[in-house]
């Protein structure tokens, strides 16, 4: 696969909607072409000390960003009908789909998923783990910032490159 949007998100609390970080990366031609990442107000808006403790984001990076709504609006026409893939794209998906419920707003059809990819293509054993950082480390993709929807995006891309 060639041509398609790398997406993560980032969630303030256990409800899938509360999306308080998006990241995105366009590979075009099997290249990146392009990305995006921004700080969103999450809704419902609170932070679990769980959620803080994984991506380290709070409240005081979110409160005067924008709503999901709007920057889904924003970013549309920059996602065209090109398909979305994630790694665990069912958090991601699951996530984007109630983001999308919440601001009324139609929530892309096209979901794949490089953790599926990887535990289909990579036998057992050959790779400790099918994580995000562990497949970077096997496939020698440089990765840090584990976390950061934009860091994850592009490591997702990189994955797709090679295992769709």
């Amino acid at each position: 696969m060639d041509n398609f949007i790398a997406i993560d998100v980032e969630t303030a609390n256990n409800h899938p909607s509360s999306i308080c970080a998006i990241g995105a990366v366009k590979v075009v031609g099997g290249l990146i072409s392009d990305s995006r990442y921004s700080l969103i107000n999450p809704e419902p808006d609170w932070y679990s000390r769980a959620c803080t403790a994984v991506h380290g984001l709070s409240d005081a990076d979110t409160w005067n960003a924008p709503a999901f709504g709007t920057v889904w609006q924003q970013w549309e026409p920059w996602f065209g009908d090109l398909p979305m893939v994630a790694h665990n794209a069912a958090f991601d998906r699951r996530c984007i789909n109630a983001a999308c419920r919440v601001y009324q707003l139609e929530a892309p059809e096209h979901f794949l998923c490089t953790l599926s990819a990887a535990r289909r293509t990579i036998p057992k054993g050959m790779c400790a783990s099918k994580s995000l950082p562990a497949l970077c480390d096997f496939f020698g993709i440089p990765f840090h910032e584990h976390h950061n929807a934009l860091a994850d995006a592009e490591a997702c891309a990189k994955l797709a490159v090679i295992l769709l």
